[in-house]
């Protein structure tokens, strides 16, 4: 996780960071008057641009994405889950991006099943987050939230990921943009357990995020707990844990 805080010291990368913001605030906006939910989601095909800049852009994507989607609150969501919202989206392009850990992006559809996967954990890395704190703040159920933000993610970022990725990335290649052409090597080192780390990504994501679906849609009953979101909260611990490990 060490090119998440080293990527400032790069000129180049603080500028890919506003290029994103810039970009995914820019075509989050207009379709704020479509809401999915009133007030807290909407309808985004915005949310193809994490995942794909996350893989073109690694660290400058993942905050860009965190950075445009707080820039979109301000037009009319903006709220105390916007800080779940933030770090949200900041995972949606971080989970998929050391997921793919370098692979080359010109030979996407020979990777098309580990592409498929990094969305996947992309996006239920966001929606347990902001699901997760919604619920805590009993502002929307977690059912809800969490399946509105996975199929926002997940299926436009499934059907317009690939041809936006074969559009741009022969384009970043050519003027070297990609971000490990631009971050030195020791500056983006893995963790000290890469795939501990994705192991407990997935479990964290994918278990949290699924759990929280099945006991808040009733199919699953667990007296006792106090709330939702407390059995929720080790699953976001261990997800937390698990990026640092990548």
């Amino acid at each position: 996780m060490r090119e998440v805080w080293r990527m400032w010291h790069y000129s180049t990368m603080v500028v890919l960071t506003v290029l994103t913001a810039g970009i995914f605030a820019a075509i989050l906006i207009p379709f704020k008057g479509i809401p999915l939910i009133p007030g807290l989601t909407e309808l985004r095909p915005a949310n193809v641009i994490p995942v794909v800049f996350g893989l073109l852009f690694g660290p400058a994507g993942a905050w860009g994405a965190a950075l445009g989607n707080l820039i979109g609150d301000f037009f009319g969501t903006l709220g105390v889950g916007s800080f779940f919202g933030f770090w949200g989206n900041f995972l949606a392009a971080y989970l998929p991006y050391k997921m793919w850990r370098n692979r080359p992006l010109g030979s996407i559809r020979g990777h098309l099943p580990r592409f498929m996967l990094a969305v996947l954990l992309g996006a239920m890395g966001c929606a347990l987050v902001v699901g997760f704190g919604l619920e805590a703040l009993k502002l929307l159920p977690f059912s809800v939230i969490a399946v509105a933000v996975f199929i926002n993610n997940a299926l436009i970022t499934l059907l317009l990921g690939p041809f936006l990725l074969a559009l741009l990335e022969p384009r970043v290649s050519r003027w070297d943009l990609s971000w490990t052409e631009i971050v030195d090597p020791e500056d983006r080192a893995p963790g000290p357990a890469p795939r501990l780390g994705l192991a407990l990504a997935w479990l964290g994501a994918g278990g949290g995020f699924l759990l929280g679906l099945a006991v808040g849609l009733g199919l699953v009953g667990l007296p006792g707990l106090p709330s939702l979101a407390a059995l929720l909260t080790p699953f976001v611990v261990i997800l937390l844990i698990g990026c640092f490990f990548l």
